[in-house]
């Protein structure tokens, strides 16, 4: 029963990011560059809960913003389900409680979820990539990304903590053997 609450919840919680992403930061961008508040969802997600979860709601994500958003279906789906993959990863070799491993974290799945969008919006549509506009872009959205996390952290510890409680249960010992 908690399960399904705790999936309701992110499920609203993934509702409420789209929601700011498509309006409020409309308002707060650096010429037209705003946070990617789905890449930090989904690596929480990965982390908190598992990789399997991760990569499934990447991929459901993904499909959503593909479907309302994108130019060609699966690209978004594609990259953020990596994403959620590469964080149960994340979570059997680096620490949770330090925030600098978790900035770094951040910093890889955006610069990860941005290289492979623009190397797929490159394959699929033929859309041309400036390197120089890339990394103005990667950059800005890689320093957003980590303001976010500075300031939502000490909320996603707590409640993630909670969630990994629910599914992974008290297994410390199995978790290093």
């Amino acid at each position: 029963m908690k399960k399904t609450i705790i999936n309701i919840v992110l499920i609203i919680v993934a509702i409420i990011i789209y929601y700011l992403q498509s309006n409020l930061f409309e308002w707060f961008n650096i010429a037209g560059i705003k946070p990617n508040l789905f890449v930090i969802l989904v690596l929480f997600i990965g982390l908190f809960v598992n990789r399997t979860i991760g990569t499934v709601y990447g991929i459901v994500i993904g499909l959503v913003i593909d479907f309302l958003i994108g130019a060609k279906i699966g690209i978004y789906a594609l990259s953020l389900g990596l994403i959620g993959f590469l964080a149960g990863l994340f979570d059997k070799n680096f620490s949770k409680d330090s925030r600098i491993t978790i900035i770094f974290m951040v910093i890889s799945a955006t610069a990860i979820f941005e290289i492979l969008s623009y190397i797929l919006n490159y394959m699929v549509s033929g859309i041309n990539v400036e390197i120089l506009n890339f990394i103005i872009i990667l950059v800005v959205e890689i320093i957003f990304n980590i303001i976010l996390t500075i300031i939502l952290y000490p909320l996603i510890q707590k409640y993630g903590y909670y969630i990994e409680d629910e599914y992974k249960g008290n297994k410390i010992l199995t978790r290093y053997f």
